[in-house]
């Protein structure tokens, strides 16, 4: 529905926000070399690691996010809105719905992609049925908009897959992706 697809918009923005102000704190959006970092000046108890976007995300949580549920959107691979239990439970499986592109910032190519759902995990694929059709993408520069995914489950940039590295903004470089749980 088109309600889920702005819902997830509006989402995806509020993520941006705290990635701005997680960068500004620690001079880079969330990857695993800032995990030394917000431990020591957080002392929190969440678990840091770098291998899933819940993963990484919980450094934005740790770092002063108020609310897990700016991490959600309607899809397959989320059947539950996250329930501020910001302990051990924090971005449980289930409670994510956006693939992250680590390893960038707000210097990076301001055309890159940060932030995408409903990417189907471990692929490059988006799944149309959530969101209409349309991918909601969030780039460096701060725009936030649907994508049409194609018939094949791409969304096609420059006549090229989004993920591609030959892409001109992942400058020859494959992207370090990190799908939701």
């Amino acid at each position: 529905m088109a309600a889920d697809r702005v819902e997830a918009t509006n989402n995806i923005k509020q993520i941006n926000l705290a990635l701005i102000d997680f960068e500004n704190e620690y001079g880079t959006f969330p990857n695993s070399s800032t995990i030394p970092s917000v431990k020591a000046a957080t002392s929190t108890t969440l678990a840091l690691g770098n291998k899933t976007s819940n993963d990484l995300f919980r450094q934005l949580i740790a770092a002063g996010t108020k609310s897990e549920k700016i991490f959600w959107a309607k899809t397959a691979g989320t059947p539950r809105k996250g329930d501020d239990i910001l302990g051990a439970d924090a971005l449980k499986k289930g409670e994510c719905a956006f693939t992250y592109i680590a390893g960038l910032s707000t210097s990076s190519d301001l055309n890159a992609p940060v932030l995408l759902a409903p990417v189907i995990p471990g692929t490059w694929k988006f799944d149309p049925k959530p969101f209409q059709g349309k991918a909601v993408v969030l780039r460096i520069d701060g725009s936030a908009k649907p994508e049409p995914i194609d018939k094949n489950g791409d969304v096609m940039i420059n006549g090229m897959n989004l993920f591609d590295p030959h892409q001109p903004y992942w400058h020859g470089k494959a992207p370090d992706i990190k799908w939701p749980e």
